[in-house]
């Protein structure tokens, strides 16, 4: 359970928009946010990390350790009730929670609509230890203020969402010809990310930053937005405070779909959170 009560001051942007109050046992409620939006649909990332406060909300456990989710058909601002069932519940150091959530809206009929379903795995990132073997290693990025933001985008270009006005986002040059129109086909896309109000990131800002970024599929030549259709986060640690190094990737564009990896790195060099989404094209 998260140690803040629900009526305690909220001073984050963030924290405001994905606030999420229970109503009786294994149901919230949460107001979404239009801020969010990428064109009229909110981003998926916004969205797990409302999912992902509910279900810290309704577990013992802390954090978010991996969490799926399939995105059935896209939700909009308004209220929403969120519905957690447990799966698995531990109650060791070494055990974790398991628990699935649905999000569900009404339209203007009142019919109900379920727009995400989520299983996730939860436990306590500072309970973590073990040393770490790893190959993998930072992007080589040019420092935030030799990166593009959206300040920088060209007259008639891409139109900038809604979402990039809650974050601080500073692409790097040489990941952003799609911007001019000139992408590299490569299928890359890194960036600096921070929430513009100076919140500092934590395993719940996570699940909205893997999907934060434009698309990789902008680098492909690809125009418009590409709906998410599945999307898997690993925490791997809590964040140290500072930007986040984003980087996400595409191997395979193929029968209409994409898969996009990502990682994200702390101020501390260390990799804290991977992701694979699965996009339509």
């Amino acid at each position: 359970m998260s140690d803040a009560p629900l009526d305690a001051p909220v001073t984050s942007e963030f924290d405001r928009d994905t606030a999420v109050r229970p109503r009786e046992q294994g149901v919230l409620e949460a107001q979404l946010s239009p801020g969010w939006a990428i064109g009229r649909a909110l981003n998926g990332g916004y969205l797990l990390s409302v999912l992902g406060r509910a279900l810290r909300e309704s577990l013992p456990h802390p954090d978010p350790f991996a969490i799926s989710a399939h995105y059935l058909t896209a939700s909009v601002a308004g209220p929403a009730e969120i519905r957690t069932e447990p799966v698995r519940t531990g109650r060791t150091v070494s055990t974790v929670s398991t628990a699935s959530a649905a999000l569900v809206q009404r339209d203007a009929e009142g019919n109900e609509i379920e727009r995400v379903r989520a299983l996730a795995t939860y436990g306590d990132l500072d309970a973590l230890t073990g040393e770490v073997r790893t190959g993998a290693k930072p992007p080589a990025m040019p420092p935030p203020e030799h990166c593009f933001s959206a300040s920088d985008a060209p007259s008639g270009g891409v139109p900038v969402p809604e979402m990039s006005h809650r974050l601080d986002l500073r692409l790097d040059p040489e990941t952003c010809g799609w911007a001019l129109g000139e992408p590299s086909g490569r299928g890359e896309i890194r960036a600096w990310l921070s929430l513009a109000d100076g919140r500092e990131p934590d395993p719940l800002s996570l699940l909205m930053a893997v999907d934060a970024l434009p698309p990789t599929g902008f680098d492909l030549g690809l125009t418009g937005w590409l709906p998410t259709v599945e999307m898997s986060v690993h925490v791997r640690a809590r964040p140290a405070p500072g930007p986040l190094r984003v980087s996400l990737t595409t191997r395979n564009l193929a029968t209409g779909f994409l898969e996009e990896d990502g990682e994200i790195w702390d101020s501390a060099d260390r990799l804290v959170a991977q992701s694979r989404q699965l996009a339509r094209a």
